[in-house]
């Protein structure tokens, strides 16, 4: 599955998913009345910020959260995935459990909004672990993406025959 995701074609449209996705974030915050969830660190913030939107707003968080934000770590994850997978070479099995990761607690979180959004914050409390888990786990991600593509910089630069 990893040789799959580091093709070019497929790492082509993993970036141009993650930066539609992204974009669409902006009107989705504006349709919400706001901060979105995701930038929400605690379970009291969270619970203040679900109190001050609307039933609409609440809809269309959700509906966000279902669709843009459940395609958002799949796309991003899966283009640091296949980066890593693609360029760290014989340290691509550790540098890409992060970018796994991050996918897994950011669709964890997503699901704790949805509960919350449809009335049932029983698990919000979640989010005081789930929301840094994911926001460390992405830079972690960023950071093996730069390592992996300076390790394949400096192993092209060692391929190279010497000039004359």
């Amino acid at each position: 599955m990893l040789n799959f995701l580091s093709r070019t074609w497929v790492l082509a449209g993993f970036f141009v998913a993650m930066l539609a996705i992204g974009y669409s974030f902006s009107f989705v915050q504006t349709a919400t009345g706001g901060e979105l969830l995701d930038m929400v660190f605690t379970e009291a913030k969270a619970k203040a910020r679900l109190d001050d939107m609307s039933a609409d707003q609440k809809r269309a968080h959700l509906w966000a959260t279902l669709i843009n934000d459940t395609a958002y770590p799949l796309a991003y994850g899966g283009l640091f995935a296949g980066l890593i997978w693609r360029f760290a070479g014989s340290r691509r099995r550790w540098f890409v459990i992060p970018a796994l990761a991050v996918i897994v607690a950011d669709l964890a979180e997503n699901a704790t909004h949805a509960l919350a959004l449809t009335g049932n914050d029983a698990l919000i409390g979640l989010k005081d672990f789930l929301t840094p888990a994911k926001f460390g786990l992405f830079l972690l991600a960023a950071i093996c993406v730069l390592a992996s593509l300076v390790l394949a910089a400096a192993r092209r630069v060692r391929k190279k025959p010497a000039e004359s």
